[in-house]
């Protein structure tokens, strides 16, 4: 756990770097508001140089190149810059992931955001922080209560996530985007958000996250441990007890 913290520390330091120089940044498409910059690629790399050098048989996976097998049954699963489309414009929303699964199962998890110097971090059955403080997820009973973080996937239909908002306003609730999926999860376990909800998320975007809304009391639809590595999964997250409700709403709108 604390390797993996002060990874993400080091990391998020690295990233700083090129954020303060975005006009020298090399920036490319993948599609559909998925971009890629010269620092997603070269934060990646640092990190997987790291992890190399102190668990050497653990495997890796990650956004921007190849899979790496391990021997260990560990994986370790890095985004190097999730909100890469805020990074890129100047804007301050943005945040290292980490994630160690073991045998599919997530173990521990480190959402850093450099920005505003806050690592969120836990470990299974230990809880989940912010700088070291203990965090909870939101105990609020209707989603009147506070706003639901909505993602959206290119893999998804853009219709979908249409529908969800406006049956989630119809709920007396309001939804929040800020274009980095694992910094809302971030806000789901530390009570910030009511729920985060999303029809599809890769691996490296949401391990991480889900484990620290579980640690800090919140419930989160169970990835398939033989599959999200490979294929991602659909997200639903909350509060416990507006959990269902937001699961009732994805399930009449997803397919």
């Amino acid at each position: 756990m604390q390797f993996a913290i002060e990874l993400a520390r080091r990391a998020g330091e690295l990233g700083l770097k090129y954020f303060r120089d975005l006009e020298s940044l090399t920036i490319e498409s993948k599609g559909h508001q998925d971009l890629v910059s010269q620092a997603d690629r070269e934060v990646e790399l640092f990190i997987r140089a790291a992890i190399a050098a102190d668990y050497p048989q653990d495997g890796i996976v990650g956004e921007e190149h190849a899979p790496v097998a391990g021997a260990t049954g560990y994986v370790w699963v890095i985004d190097p810059i999730d909100g890469t489309a805020n990074f890129v414009r100047g804007i301050p929303a943005w945040c290292v992931v980490i994630a160690c699964a073991r045998d599919g199962e997530t173990v521990a998890g480190v959402i850093h955001e450099p920005s505003t110097g806050e690592t969120f971090h836990g470990s299974l059955g230990g809880g989940a922080f912010v700088n070291g403080r203990p965090i909870k997820a939101s105990a609020a009973t209707s989603l009147e209560e506070g706003s639901v973080g909505t993602g959206f996937s290119n893999r998804a239909e853009a219709e979908n996530i249409a529908v969800l908002i406006k049956k989630i306003l119809a709920e007396g609730g309001v939804f929040f985007r800020n274009a980095s999926g694992a910094l809302m999860l971030a806000y789901v376990a530390s009570g910030r958000l009511l729920g985060y909800v999303e029809e599809h998320m890769n691996a490296w975007d949401c391990l991480a996250g889900m484990l620290l809304i579980e640690e800090a009391g919140g419930t989160a639809l169970k990835a398939d441990p033989k599959t999200v590595l490979r294929s991602g999964t659909k997200i639903i997250t909350g509060g416990k007890d507006v959990f269902s409700k937001l699961q009732a709403l994805c399930s009449d709108t997803w397919p």
